[in-house]
């Protein structure tokens, strides 16, 4: 068992290699970056792998994790449903990825101009803009508190790991655009499905395997469906509906859907991508029940249920994994964050400042100006990451305005 007030030189030799490595794989990448269609779209060429990974990888963050492991830990297997939710619309997706390449649009805010108009287009792009930085923002917390916590809060502050962490991502997104984002959301969805599934076997084993949760938890906490989770059917139907209806609008989803070399790339990539994180989600939950019985085995308290992620990696993890772990909680915010990034500049440049500044750019000036604005928007989530400490709320918000936006989308592909 390490000690957790001590990071120590295994994981740091970890860490250190995990951020060499994909920053220099991201820079490498780079080099094929040379025009705007290259960084907002990887030229519209990406293999239906690398679809799978960046779905993946920019779909799945790390507060997921950490409030999927701390729902199972209060209440039980059955809060599984907050994630599982989407799993109904699964299918869906393979219908929706063509709409987005069909389009032939860089952004959906263009897709939005091509409906309704510009005036729609440009309350779209204010509403895109603002749910890019409150997304990142969130992320960068998130992943911030997760490490505090799993290294005794010894290691770095919640707010160093914040501007670490973006110091990675920004410099291969900032050359590489959308190419650079893709593959190195690819090797990096390996690390969190690593992050999903590593601390089961260690935590079975010193709680006493599936035997010994049940003598610590109450029965109900292993029902897959139960009142618990506070979802009947007619709930998660309504949630399932209402999960499709949002994501149709989400201003990343060209970039998910439509980047592929072919429509079937970014039918495999959207669908079997988004599959890849509902099985994860059962990891997630199953360290939820480790974590609840390793603290009634050892008579402790957490002060927050979402503790408990952090709290398994601390009790459980030796030199080196918590290294390890540590990078999965990153490459888990930076794969997301790489794309957001891009994404962001591409709305910014296409449907504001070729739109309304300077229609009659080059294609040079299109892609430093989205570089330089994807670059400013990161630098305003890093704001709102180190000055919030709570935005859960207003990321509900903006949750709750994509699916406005979907009914409006929707029906205009209808």
């Amino acid at each position: 068992m390490h000690d957790p007030t001590h990071f120590g030189a295994l994981n740091w030799a970890v860490l250190v290699g995990y951020f060499i490595g994909i920053t220099s794989f991201g820079l490498w990448l780079a080099r094929k970056t040379r025009t705007s269609g290259g960084y907002f779209l990887g030229e519209r060429k990406l293999p239906w792998w690398v679809m799978v990974g960046q779905a993946f990888g920019t779909g799945t963050h790390a507060e997921q994790p950490v409030a999927q492991a701390g729902a199972t830990f209060d209440q039980g297997f059955a809060t599984i449903w907050f994630q599982w939710k989407n799993m109904l619309i699964t299918p869906l997706y393979w219908l929706m990825a063509p709409w987005y390449r069909r389009s032939e649009r860089t952004t959906v805010a263009e897709i939005v101009e091509d409906r309704y108009g510009r005036k729609l287009a440009f309350a779209y792009t204010l509403f895109g803009i603002t749910s890019f930085v409150l997304s990142q923002g969130v992320m960068l917390k998130g992943a911030g508190k997760v490490i505090s916590i799993a290294t005794g809060g010894q290691m770095i502050s919640a707010n160093g790991v914040v501007l670490v962490m973006t110091v990675a991502f920004v410099l291969y997104s900032f050359l590489g655009g959308l190419i650079a984002s893709a593959y190195t959301d690819f090797v990096q969805s390996f690390l969190i499905i690593i992050l999903s599934f590593m601390l089961i076997p260690l935590g079975l084993r010193t709680v006493g395997g599936f035997a010994g949760m049940r003598q610590a938890l109450p029965a109900d906490f292993f029902n897959l469906y139960s009142s618990v989770s506070g979802m009947n059917a007619f709930t998660i139907a309504m949630l399932a509906i209402n999960g499709f209806v949002g994501i149709t609008a989400q201003p990343h989803m060209l970039s998910m859907c439509a980047t592929g070399s072919t429509e079937r790339a970014g039918r495999i990539g959207q669908t079997y991508g988004s599959m890849t994180k509902r099985v994860c989600t059962i990891g997630w939950a199953l360290t939820g029940l480790v974590a609840a019985t390793l603290v009634f085995q050892r008579g402790v308290k957490l002060p927050d249920a979402e503790h408990a992620f952090g709290y398994a990696c601390r009790e459980l993890l030796g030199p080196g994994w918590v290294g390890l772990m540590v990078a999965c909680v990153l490459a888990a915010n930076m794969s997301a964050c790489s794309n957001l990034m891009v994404n962001s500049g591409a709305l910014f440049t296409r449907n504001l400042w070729l739109s309304y500044a300077n229609p009659s750019a080059n294609d040079r000036q299109l892609l430093w100006a989205g570089r330089l604005s994807g670059l400013a928007l990161t630098s305003a989530a890093i704001l709102f990451a180190l000055t919030i400490g709570n935005v859960l709320q207003a990321f509900l918000f903006m949750e709750t305005l994509a699916a406005l936006f979907g009914v409006m989308f929707l029906g205009g592909i209808l």
